[in-house]
């Protein structure tokens, strides 16, 4: 089995003389957002994106996952800024609301063309 380092340093030298940036000549899925790609906050962002907005209870239903899970993923994507979230009263009961911003927008579509890229990548292979 060849020792990892050693591969990693042989395609450092064979990128080296390339005229592209090294974060073009980085393997698609190094450049994958992480954020997004963990299973539940890519539901949430492929729901939003379909959606002008979700509420909290449609999400947690959507993706078959707990209020605890749910509200975990979401505020890292918020953090992110990638989600906002509303709170409101409807009824006099709370209700949240979560739309996807244009940053989350751009990053979900900047994900997809990396998923895209390495699923030709693979095509290829």
């Amino acid at each position: 089995m060849a020792n990892p380092r050693a591969v990693r340093a042989s395609a450092r030298r064979s990128d080296a003389g390339s005229a592209r940036p090294a974060a073009e000549r980085a393997a698609p899925a190094e450049r994958l957002d992480r954020l997004i790609h963990e299973r539940i906050r890519l539901g949430i962002v492929s729901a939003l994106a379909g959606n002008d907005a979700l509420a909290f209870n449609d999400l947690k239903r959507l993706l078959a996952t707990t209020a605890g899970n749910l509200s975990v993923h979401a505020r890292k994507l918020e953090e992110a800024g990638y989600v906002a979230c509303e709170k409101s009263f409807e009824r006099r009961l709370p209700k949240t609301t979560f739309r996807l911003t244009p940053a989350g927008r751009r990053a979900f579509a900047r994900y997809l063309d990396h998923m895209e890229a390495l699923i030709r990548a693979a095509r290829r292979g």
